[in-house]
């Protein structure tokens, strides 16, 4: 029951802050900002990143289900406020405050739910549960896009965050249900078992994470680009962004099914899916784009189901917390990275971009190579 809850808390949730995120881009470009401060979105991703770890280092510290309720409920409010807030923004400094406080909302709330929906589909194995919850999630991320290209193209930008309040009420009311109805998390309520987390097998995955993260461009300087070279009309940006999430929720259950069956031997997919996004956006017509809306969709999904599971099953339960938290700001941190590296390399041919970002995407294929040389059954 509470796992399904929290499946429908993140639909409303990706709802509002992947239908703002759609635009996001255009919105900084159109109040102003330059690529290299539009890349600055993922400034707020490293914020919430690092707020995940110390938010996943709070919850196994303290070990009380009372702390990781009350950064879930927290964080879903912080996450969610944001987004409506958007629409009194007239200029890029206070866009991008906003879009730094949706992210570090985020990041508080994400390690400590986390943990509930591991605890919540053990049964039912962790690549599925991972799933579902990743395909509930998605359905909210397709909708909120769709309903902000139809909100754009009749209003604007400014009326497409106003409507975001409906769904965001909706989630965090049903966060606060949730924490009603499974009131006692066991595994952070266990008592400590100290354990090397770091591990060679948790190093080798952490360092493919990195890698892969900063190759990986994040939607916000996609879109970026997209609009900055007039590539197609801005209502469109969010339609290729549904696209992605509906990529990303059709292959959720697949994946999780896969990590099921053959562990964290299904990553090595996902290098194959992210280097090839930058070389199609430089293509620059609507074909290539819908391409890179398909492979950033997927990259995604194998994030939010394989990774997650792989996670969660690489310590015991009582350090699921420190693990995702660490998992959390190893990502962040990369994707902000490799974000400033792709603005700051931004010209219009966009050139250096698909040469340098692509071969670091193809790089994390070397911890995974290593993994499995020195037999620690990544592979």
């Amino acid at each position: 029951m509470v796992f399904f809850i929290l499946g429908f808390v993140s639909l409303f949730a990706d709802m509002t802050y992947e239908g703002a995120r759609s635009v996001v881009g255009p919105y900084m470009e159109i109040l102003g900002a330059s690529a290299l401060v539009a890349s600055m979105v993922a400034l707020g991703e490293f914020i919430g990143y690092v707020l995940r770890l110390v938010s996943g280092l709070v919850v196994g510290k303290l070990r009380s289900s009372k702390v990781l309720w009350g950064l879930t409920i927290g964080g879903y409010i912080v996450n969610l406020a944001a987004v409506p807030l958007l629409a009194l923004a007239r200029d890029w400094q206070l866009a991008l405050t906003l879009v730094i406080l949706e992210r570090s909302g985020k990041g508080l709330r994400t390690p400590a739910r986390d943990v509930v929906l591991a605890e919540t589909s053990e049964e039912m194995g962790m690549g599925k549960g991972f799933g579902i919850h990743e395909l509930l999630d998605q359905i909210g991320a397709i909708a909120g896009p769709l309903l902000v290209s139809f909100l754009v193209a009749s209003g604007g930008f400014r009326a497409s965050f106003k409507y975001l309040a409906f769904p965001a009420t909706i989630s965090i009311t049903l966060i606060i249900i949730a924490s009603i109805l499974y009131p006692h998390v066991s595994s952070v309520e266990r008592k400590f078992k100290s354990e090397k987390i770091f591990s060679l097998k948790f190093i080798l995955i952490m360092t493919f994470v990195s890698l892969l993260s900063i190759g990986f461009l994040h939607w916000s300087i996609i879109s970026y680009y997209i609009e900055n070279l007039r590539l197609t009309p801005n209502y469109t940006i969010p339609l290729l962004y549904a696209i992605a999430m509906a990529v990303d929720a059709a292959l959720a259950i697949p994946l999780g099914i896969l990590y099921d069956k053959y562990g964290s031997a299904s990553l090595i997919v996902a290098p194959f899916l992210a280097f090839p996004i930058p070389i199609l956006l430089a293509l620059r017509t609507l074909p290539f784009l819908f391409a890179v809306a398909t492979l950033w969709g997927a990259t995604m999904s194998i994030y939010e189901t394989i990774m997650k599971a792989l996670v969660a099953d690489s310590v015991r339960p009582e350090n699921r917390a420190y693990a995702f938290g660490v998992y959390n700001f190893i990502f962040g941190i990369s994707w902000m990275i490799g974000n400033l590296i792709a603005g700051f390399l931004y010209t219009k041919t966009l050139f250096p971009i698909k040469l340098i970002m692509s071969a670091i995407a193809l790089a994390s294929l070397i911890p995974l190579l290593i993994a499995a040389f020195r037999n620690h059954n990544l592979m």
